[in-house]
């Protein structure tokens, strides 16, 4: 009997036992503990957060956070992926799509600014830190060039003129979200707010497009 009592506890709590109760966001462990570095190395600094405070927040052994991640660097790899992955997928579709390049262009920016002020924790803020510099960071880089090309070659497009330097300011228009968010300092923007931000944006990027630039 006691055999059979001990066998069907542990069948119960299969996986790695927690200090806590859940208490991140995320459906898995996994999610939880990205969750919680965001918040860390948007309050902290990355070099300022400890996996130690990482397990902490998550409520796991900090043993247990290399059963997901091997580094912390891989944890900002992961959370950096995050913030280019989905609008670099977008873009990719958008650049062979038959629409008019001014409208593909406003596509994209609509749905990038959107994924970057309703993000939980503002993480944009880390494409500052000078680690990024380093090879272990060539993926997101590399990503996030090839995002910076789509949105120069739809503008280029929509002006008809590759030569017109108009052409490199939309991603960087897009990415003005970022300091945004820094500049008030919130962890999470509401969604008024998130939704006056895509409208500037993005009708900012219309008008620069649109307008005849003095000569």
């Amino acid at each position: 009997m006691a055999t059979r009592s001990a066998s069907s506890r542990g069948a119960a709590s299969p996986g790695r036992p927690r200090l806590v109760q859940p208490k991140r966001r995320g459906d898995t462990a996994r999610d939880e503990i990205l969750d919680a570095s965001a918040e860390l190395f948007a309050r902290h600094g990355y070099t300022g957060t400890s996996t130690r405070m990482i397990a902490d927040a998550v409520g796991v052994r900090q043993a247990s956070l290399y059963h997901y991640f091997k580094t912390k660097d891989d944890i900002l790899a992961a959370l950096l992926a995050t913030t280019v992955d989905p609008s670099l997928d977008r873009a990719r579709n958008l650049l062979s799509a038959d629409d008019s390049p001014l409208h593909r262009l406003l596509d994209l920016a609509r749905f990038d600014v959107t994924q970057l002020a309703e993000a939980r924790w503002n993480l944009g803020a880390l494409y500052l830190l000078p680690e990024l510099g380093d090879e272990r960071f060539a993926g997101f880089r590399a990503a996030r060039q090839e995002l910076a090309r789509a949105y120069e070659t739809l503008a280029a497009a929509a002006l008809d003129d590759r030569a017109d330097t108009r052409s490199l300011l939309p991603f960087r228009l897009v990415e003005s979200v970022i300091m945004m968010r820094s500049d008030e300092q919130r962890g999470e923007l509401g969604e008024h707010t998130v939704a006056g931000l895509v409208d500037t944006i993005v009708g900012a990027i219309e008008m620069l497009l649109e307008r005849t630039p003095i000569r």
